[in-house]
């Protein structure tokens, strides 16, 4: 949970013994830094009502990160700030530039939250790679650096599971393409298994990685398995010639395809 705003800094001097004044917007009070007397800011500064509005704004933004926990609330906490600011930006003198500093550290902070609870909620989800990305995205803290530490704990332990999928997915393309060049181009298969077995841990590694190219290399496994499924029992189980199983085996599925589109269609 983010820290509550502290007092901002010195602007005025006091009436007492002309020590350094701190202002406390939040309280409404200044107090000086070396006898300790307080007095209203409202008495100290004559103009400070014309401020009223900007600090209710920095209360609610703060009411928001410490009383909510989740990324809406630092999001509306975000544009508090942001809003908050606008208005210093367009008012000149020292006040304004206090009131500028808080809206902009309470931003940041806001910010962090933000990230933090968007982090936590898609670990919660198990997509840990988004969490990462959202960790990484705060200043270092204990919280945050905990928080990737587990992530990619995760990570590596998603990545040695995905092992057998990878081999398995990764063998249908190669194994597509061996078949091809052993049935039309009569490869003999002591070059034929060697071309398979090295395509199948090419894809089957892209695959490992679970990146972009890992995505497009199983929608073109799986876009691949039904006609080579369809094929291997046409040509042998069903003994159907070559060219023919391999006509059937793009012919069936495409005209299945386009059966469903008419049908959805029409409905």
């Amino acid at each position: 949970m983010p820290e509550p705003m502290t007092a901002a800094p010195v602007t005025l001097k006091c009436r007492i013994c002309g020590g350094d004044i701190v202002n406390d917007y939040f309280a409404g009070t200044c107090r000086c830094d070396n006898c300790g007397n307080k007095w209203d800011m409202a008495e100290m500064v004559p103009d400070y009502r014309e401020y009223a509005g900007i600090v209710e704004k920095l209360k609610k933004a703060q009411a928001m990160l410490t009383e909510r926990n989740d990324a809406a609330g630092a999001t509306q906490a975000v544009l508090m700030y942001k809003s908050a600011a606008a208005v210093c930006t367009e008012r000149t003198g020292p006040i304004a530039a206090d009131l500028l500093k808080l809206c902009t550290e309470g931003r940041d902070r806001a910010e962090e939250a933000k990230h933090l609870a968007q982090g936590k909620a898609y670990f919660e989800k198990g997509n840990f790679k988004k969490a990462l990305s959202e960790f990484e995205k705060i200043s270092s803290s204990k919280e945050s650096e905990v928080m990737m530490e587990r992530c990619r704990e995760e990570i590596a332990a998603a990545r040695k599971r995905r092992i057998p999928y990878a081999v398995i997915i990764g063998m249908i393309m190669p194994a597509i393409l061996s078949i091809y060049l052993y049935e039309r181009v009569n490869l003999p298969l002591g070059i034929d298994i060697p071309i398979f077995i090295v395509g199948t841990l090419l894809v089957g590694f892209a695959i490992y990685l679970d990146n972009t190219l890992s995505i497009i290399a199983e929608i073109l496994s799986f876009l691949f398995s039904v006609p080579l499924i369809i094929f291997l029992i046409l040509a042998y189980v069903f003994h159907v010639s070559i060219h023919v199983a391999a006509a059937l085996a793009v012919i069936i599925p495409v005209g299945i395809v386009v059966v469903i589109a008419v049908i959805a269609e029409r409905k």
